[in-house]
């Protein structure tokens, strides 16, 4: 079904099954798929694929020869049912991909709000990301990914699978990521080694200096002073009550993972 006020191209292709919001812009030669269900006020450039089950919230913004929903490309794949879910308010600059999930995990691929993903980005199947996230041009995310909330992604980087990344962290250009970041760090190389936290970042969201000053001094504890991961973590835990900023990367580290960059 498509919205009286949606302004379709004669040339783009919208299949009858497909939900287009209020104010959808759709351009020539774009393809929209069987159960696509775009929101209101998204633009959608010429030349642009968006295969269902995939559903789309406000104010996206897709640009020319991106592929969005589509089959992953995992070789477990066999067609099963699997979905792609959009939040509101995303850019996808040119040549974005962005797969589906797979039945082996929870069968979505999840993309929050307010993220930024520069030209030719790929998504793969399961990754998760959060809010006010730049994927900078080329940047890769193998499956099963998860980036939280204001992460940074330099450009030409690739994360490996089930590869986690904390809030507020930075990864710079050219890296290849195969352990997780916690919270707050800034990583780079290749492989990606921990090069201190993003204190550029916390500045610009607000964190305070003496949060700013915690956070370093807890980046300390964990990677400069010979410390093993639990006690580092015992000695992260001591000092919460005084610097709650730091709850975030204590539940990090704690939690289940590949190994931390440090």
């Amino acid at each position: 079904m498509t919205n009286s006020t949606a302004r379709i191209h004669p040339t783009a292709i919208v299949h009858e099954n497909a939900l287009i919001g209020e104010n959808v812009e759709i351009g020539p030669y774009t393809v929209i798929g069987d159960r696509v269900e775009i929101g209101d006020n998204c633009w959608i450039a010429p030349h642009v694929v968006i295969k269902g089950p995939t559903k789309m919230g406000k104010g996206n913004k897709i640009y020319q020869f991106s592929s969005i929903g589509e089959d992953c490309q995992d070789l477990k794949y066999n067609g099963e049912e699997t979905f792609l879910v959009i939040g509101d308010n995303n850019v996808f600059r040119e040549s974005c991909t962005i797969h589906r999930g797979t039945a082996q995990d929870q069968g979505t691929t999840r993309i929050g709000n307010n993220n930024l993903l520069m030209a030719y980005v790929h998504v793969a199947h399961d990754c998760i990301l959060g809010d006010h996230i730049i994927l900078s041009n080329n940047a890769t995310l193998a499956g099963h990914t998860k980036l939280a909330n204001h992460v940074i992604i330099g450009g030409l980087s690739a994360l490996h699978q089930f590869t986690r990344v904390g809030e507020y962290a930075m990864v710079g250009g050219c890296s290849a990521v195969n352990k997780d970041i916690p919270p707050y760090f800034l990583a780079t190389g290749n492989y990606a080694q921990a090069q201190g936290i993003n204190s550029v970042g916390l500045k610009r969201h607000g964190f305070s200096s003496a949060a700013i000053m915690e956070i370093k001094r807890a980046y300390k504890v964990i990677c400069r002073q010979g410390n093993t991961l639990e006690e580092a973590k015992q000695e992260i835990a001591e000092k919460i009550a005084d610097a709650p900023e730091l709850q975030i990367l204590y539940d990090f580290i704690c939690a289940d993972n590949r190994g931390i960059v440090r």
